[in-house]
């Protein structure tokens, strides 16, 4: 089995368990980690709306809890009309763990792909690149 095949199984499978009893929306992801394993999640809705969980999030606090910090594909699955796309708290949490040219793979149950980069999924990221990390207070 390829490895899309086999993120795209992961993603597929991942769904079915989520926990979505008020959208009834259910979305699945999985992410590769540059070592090569697949990490999946799925979305967990909780009544008090915002502290909710996207299968994003899910699939990366995995592969972080696994040791492993760095993505190099990502597919997400949710059955719409259009190929969902992560929402905007998930792409900035993907380009965290992903050089801008990870491959993003979008999906609905009807066979429709959409593939993009991360950049392309979130250009102008917002990043290290933009902070003084050797910054020190002079007081």
């Amino acid at each position: 089995m390829s490895v899309e095949n086999s993120m795209e199984k992961a993603a597929f499978a991942v769904r079915e368990n989520a926990h979505a009893p008020y959208s009834n929306f259910k979305v699945g992801a999985a992410v590769r980690s540059v070592e090569g394993a697949i990490y999946a999640g799925c979305n967990v809705e909780n009544i008090s709306y915002p502290e909710g969980t996207c299968a994003e999030a899910g699939a990366i606090a995995a592969m972080v809890a696994a040791g492993e910090t760095r993505i190099s594909e990502v597919f997400v699955v949710a059955d719409s009309k259009q190929p969902v796309s992560p929402c905007g708290g998930c792409r900035q949490k993907l380009a965290e763990f992903g050089a801008g040219d990870v491959v993003v793979t979008l999906a609905n149950l009807n066979g429709v792909r959409v593939r993009m980069t991360l950049a392309e999924l979130l250009p102008g990221a917002f990043s290290t690149n933009h902070m003084d990390l050797d910054h020190k207070d002079s007081d």
